[in-house]
């Protein structure tokens, strides 16, 4: 008989130990230290996350991230997994299930994932649970190696400097798509210490800017303003986002599939699309 609880009280190497288990094979993978800026970057909550637990183990589990999305109280599932002896039982859905009733007490009104296209058969259970897709993603990934970025050198009356989140201030109006939640400004400003950006300017105007969390070589944001596209303006900030990383890769996850101009140039710059995702929702 399985025991379906909240997190709370799970101990952060329990939680890590289950987690490794579970996705061990997957593509990409994480050490300790990366887990942690994962969930602590997503708004994990350990309350309003459940798993099934045997005999005191952790065998399947749905880690959640709280916040607004679109202008609404938000689940986010931020590690959905299930040990690899335990799979088949369906056990991803009853953890799923028994904490809509605890989500909906705490005023949460949806849920929001994101998965793998070619994940067919988790594609399937998510849309027998009544998720629908929203949007579609790319991701992109290479090895530092695998770069071949241009240094680019801009004209006199353009300037090239790190900034901060308060001196970026509203950059909506760039945006081609809005970010996912994890490219988010709430998820970065989650722990703002984790991120490095970089802006372009022209004349005192900014032109365009990037944001980066070096410790995953993680490119959250990435845009330019429709006056200044063309340029080398993009280029430019992604060489500045490529010297302040501190993986051996970078990546740009969650980049909208409509969108085929950031492919074009990603594409271009050496970061080749690696996979797609589904971004889906659940009304709750």
């Amino acid at each position: 008989m399985f025991e379906i609880r909240n997190l709370a009280g799970l101990s952060a190497d329990e939680l890590f130990i289950a987690f490794s288990e579970a996705f061990a094979g997957y593509e990409i993978t994480l050490d300790q230290q990366e887990h942690q800026k994962m969930l602590n970057r997503r708004g994990f909550d350990a309350a309003l996350s459940f798993g099934a637990f045997d005999n005191g183990r952790l065998v399947s589990f749905t880690c959640n991230g709280i916040g607004k999305f679109n202008g609404l109280a938000t689940a986010y599932d931020t590690g959905t997994g299930t040990l690899k002896e335990y799979r088949g039982q369906g056990l991803a859905s009853r953890v799923f299930e028994a904490s809509i009733p605890f989500l909906v007490e705490a005023g949460i009104g949806q849920y929001l994932l994101e998965v793998l296209q070619h994940n067919e058969p988790a594609v399937s259970v998510y849309r027998k649970m009544g998720f629908e897709v929203s949007r579609e993603f790319n991701y992109f990934v290479a090895a530092n190696d695998a770069l071949h970025l241009k240094e680019k050198l801009l004209p006199g009356n353009y300037l090239l400097k790190s900034i901060t989140l308060d001196e970026l201030g509203d950059v909506s109006w760039m945006w081609d798509f809005s970010p996912s939640w994890q490219n988010s400004f709430e998820a970065i400003s989650r722990k703002p210490e984790d991120f490095r950006l970089t802006g372009v300017y022209c004349n005192n105007e900014l032109a365009g800017y990037g944001i980066i969390e070096p410790a995953s070589g993680d490119i959250t944001q990435l845009a330019v303003s429709r006056k200044y596209r063309r340029k080398g303006l993009g280029t430019a900030i992604l060489h500045e986002l490529a010297k302040m990383n501190q993986h051996s890769g970078l990546k740009a996850i969650n980049s909208d599939i409509a969108c085929k101009a950031i492919e074009a140039f990603f594409i271009h710059n050496g970061l080749p699309l690696k996979g797609k995702q589904f971004e889906m929702i659940r009304k709750l």
